[in-house]
């Protein structure tokens, strides 16, 4: 069962991936292109994650692998082969080559794992100095991006980057194919981009949404015209970020982290807010700042946001306000964010911290990492 309507109820299943060797076909030639700023030690890398989904676990949390649920997608022999059509389509490859390779992987978590970590030319057996012929997925182990949920709904992001598009495809196949939650799917396509980071579920009725570096507003209307046909939800708070990489997603400046409680990261000026009500179905600009505006739907809501400009824009750049709430009052934060975590202690909040020296460089915190599929009502 999918059921999400909150940010902050008690969390009970949640979707990750465990970051493999995608990360082994990193370099200093690709890092731009493929949106990290450093190159994880895999290893390490995994044992972080590890040490995540522990946590999780051992917090009453039932964890599903992202790989997993595709492993059996493809079981059906058929969806298989559609699979490794779409992947190579993706991928802009027409190779019989690359086809035959990949249809010779006989175990099927294998060839999933193939597709995420990218074929090179060794794979191949090609001679020759050892090439990527299809650009890794590095980016995966934040299943927040490519789709996200609001009540029992699965919504495809429409990613603004190339080498992020492609992540889309094992959500399209779970949520088209899995017999568990093929029936959740609401709405596959956006014509403008829109990613999972910067969407908030304040409550029942209300989300608030990143007009950031990589959703546009466009999108924002099309998901809000879906929303009102399709769901309880009667308000939409749009928060103007500013475009940059430093700031990609509303959750890498906001996160709720109790019924009352945010934590910020206070940006160079006050974020523009906008908002659009079922009754009007329009964007409509105010004049109101961020606290008043989500005081007008959660009461009397508290800011909590660093006060020391070094550490903010330090641990901002880890992920500081990345946070991932299990239950109300309740986070998991990255173990070297010291200052926030600090604070969020002093105002009231119980922080669970967890290893963060080589997951971190990927630009993603605990909030990123996770796509919740059931909180409780």
């Amino acid at each position: 069962m999918i059921d999400v309507r909150s940010e902050i109820k008690p969390l009970e299943e949640v979707l990750i991936h465990r970051p493999g060797e995608e990360l082994l076909n990193l370099m200093p030639d690709n890092l731009e292109y493929l949106l990290f700023d450093d190159i994880p030690f895999l290893k390490e890398a995994i044992n972080e994650h590890n040490y995540f989904a522990n946590t999780l676990e051992n917090n009453g949390v039932k964890v599903i692998y992202l790989e997993d649920l595709m492993t059996e997608v493809i079981e059906d022999e058929n969806i298989k082969i559609k699979f490794i059509k779409e992947y190579l389509k993706e991928a802009n490859i027409k190779d019989d080559k690359i086809i035959n390779y990949l249809k010779n992987i006989k175990d099927n978590k294998t060839l999933v794992l193939k597709t995420m970590s990218g074929i090179t030319s060794k794979d191949l057996n090609i001679k020759g100095e050892n090439r990527i012929i299809i650009d890794p997925m590095p980016n995966l182990y934040y299943t927040r991006d490519p789709f996200f949920i609001v009540e029992n709904g699965v919504y495809l992001s429409n990613m603004k980057y190339k080498v992020r598009k492609r992540e889309q495809i094992y959500g399209r196949f779970i949520f088209s194919y899995h017999k568990k939650y093929k029936k959740y799917l609401k709405k596959q396509t956006f014509n403008y981009h829109i990613e999972g980071g910067d969407i908030l579920i304040l409550n029942s009725k209300t989300l608030a949404i990143g007009l950031s570096e990589r959703t546009e507003k466009e999108a924002i209307y099309e998901l809000a015209k879906s929303l009102f046909t399709n769901s309880k939800i009667e308000n939409i708070l749009i928060v103007k970020m500013p475009k940059k990489r430093t700031y990609m997603h509303l959750d890498t400046i906001l996160t709720m982290v109790d019924t009352d409680k945010f934590i910020y990261h206070k940006l160079e000026t006050e974020p523009e807010i906008y908002i659009i009500d079922k009754e009007k179905q329009i964007i409509e600009k105010t004049n109101i700042n961020l606290k008043t505006a989500l005081s007008k739907y959660l009461n009397n809501v508290k800011i909590i946001e660093l006060d020391d400009f070094i550490s903010s824009k330090r641990e901002q750049w880890s992920d500081g306000v990345n946070t991932l709430c299990i239950k109300p009052g309740t986070v998991i934060a990255y173990d070297r964010n010291e200052k926030n975590n600090q604070l969020l202690r002093e105002n009231g909040i119980e922080v669970i911290e967890i290893k963060s020296s080589e997951l971190s460089r990927g630009r993603g915190g605990p909030r990123c990492m996770s796509m919740p599929l059931k909180r409780k009502l």
